[in-house]
């Protein structure tokens, strides 16, 4: 073939150190709207971002030249000095981990959704709840001493 097509759809999740709920509602969208930014920055396509006071979730799009560990490095890093330098909260971090979950084009409107409605989602379950139920969707073995 002498060109490279791709569809490269990836739910990302991550929370913040020790799921500490320090992302405030009155600059959370800001922060949001700075990782999709950041997104955009380093080639991806931004689809939804969304979370609460201790996670976000992203719906991005990725290149094939993407390498999933560099680019959430990166994302989270960036992020971090933003929330730093623009916010003030110089103790604010992200925990290390993250999911990176694949997303069919035929998914892409559910998890956009499901993205976005982060804050409805969340008076319902726990984002230990959540995040357990995503992992097991998706057939990913953890073992709970490493959770949390």
């Amino acid at each position: 073939m002498p060109s490279t097509y791709t569809s490269l759809h990836c739910h990302l999740i991550f929370s913040t150190k020790e799921r500490r709920p320090t992302i405030s509602v009155e600059w959370r969208p800001r922060l949001h709207s700075y990782l999709g930014g950041i997104v955009n920055g380093l080639n991806g396509v931004p689809l939804a971002v969304g979370g609460i006071e201790d996670h976000v979730h992203l719906l991005v799009g990725l290149r094939s030249s993407h390498r999933i560990d560099y680019f959430l490095r990166d994302l989270k890093a960036d992020s971090s000095q933003w929330v730093h330098r623009e916010i003030g909260k110089q103790q604010f971090a992200w925990q290390t981990g993250y999911a990176a979950l694949s997303v069919s084009p035929w998914d892409i409107d559910r998890v956009k959704n499901y993205v976005l409605n982060q804050e409805e989602h969340h008076r319902r379950i726990t984002f230990q709840e959540e995040y357990v139920n995503i992992l097991k969707e998706n057939g990913i073995e953890y073992d709970e001493k490493y959770l949390w």
